[in-house]
């Protein structure tokens, strides 16, 4: 019992493991994190409620590992998507934690000067975030508003919220749940750059959505796609229906030679032959 929970720890933390096809080198992918991290805690788990015992523990990494696994490729996929739709938009994606893809939008792109209205250019690239969301529902999005330290601060603060709720309503607008998006306003609290020259305070003005996968994220898709792969086999196999050679054979039909032959009663060669008469 031991060797089997072992093996499946393992295999649990080596999913997904991924090889650079230029180097060679191979290195864990955010699939694999994902399965280590729930390993990691899914023993935690097992022991804690199994009495410290060695096979709880194990079973709880085993399940951990699965799920974290899961949750990892349901992000890879999203993130895969979610670049691919916004190429060229001037929206950077990022991938800041297992289960985190980080947006952020300029402000040169999404909103005019001192202004929370959402330029069309800015609309455009958001049609691609409702899109891609709508597809991987399991995920809650934080958005979140930030300025540079031009102008007062308590004005600051309320141009910040006004940005993150126009971003919030117009995804709402295009079919992402309300209850996935929650706002926030951070005024000029968390600059990226030291708003030390304008290039900087460009950059420190701007909206960031953090899409957090659930604990489950994945665990819906997997178990459909294993469905998908189990059905059928019967019913695409169906040898005995396409066989069916006993009907096609019917030799016993098809000869009736004795019908044919007939010899007998062709011959009569006694009749025809009358040579003493002629």
């Amino acid at each position: 019992m031991k060797k089997i929970l072992i093996l499946g720890i393992t295999s649990a933390l080596l999913t997904a493991c991924v090889t650079d096809p230029y180097t060679g080198q191979s290195s864990m992918g955010n699939t694999a994190k994902g399965g280590g991290i729930g390993a990691l805690a899914g023993a935690g788990a097992g022991a804690l409620f199994g009495g410290n015992k060695l096979e709880n523990a194990g079973w709880g990494a085993l399940a951990g590992g699965v799920v974290g696994a899961a949750v990892g490729a349901y992000m890879d996929n999203q993130q895969q998507e979610m670049q691919q739709s916004l190429q060229g938009t001037g929206i950077e994606v990022q991938r800041t934690a297992e289960n985190t893809l980080n947006l952020t939008m300029p402000s040169s792109i999404t909103f005019g000067f001192d202004s929370a209205n959402l330029t069309p250019q800015a609309q455009t690239a958001l049609d691609s975030v409702a899109r891609v969301l709508n597809q991987y529902a399991d995920s809650s999005i934080k958005i979140t508003g930030h300025t540079d330290d031009s102008g007062a601060d308590n004005y600051n603060q309320k141009l910040s919220e006004q940005r993150a709720a126009s971003v919030s309503g117009y995804l709402s607008q295009h079919g992402v749940n309300y209850a996935r998006l929650a706002t926030e306003g951070m005024g000029e609290k968390m600059p990226k750059f030291p708003n030390t020259n304008e290039a900087n305070r460009a950059q420190n003005r701007r909206v960031e959505l953090a899409i957090i996968a659930n604990n489950n994220a994945g665990a819906g898709q997997q178990k459909q796609q294993q469905q998908q792969q189990q059905q059928g086999y019967p019913q695409q196999q169906g040898y005995p229906q396409q066989q069916g050679y006993p009907q096609q054979q019917g030799y016993p039909q098809q000869q009736g030679y004795p019908q044919q032959q007939g010899y007998p009663q062709q011959q009569g060669y006694p009749q025809q032959q009358g040579y003493p008469q002629q």
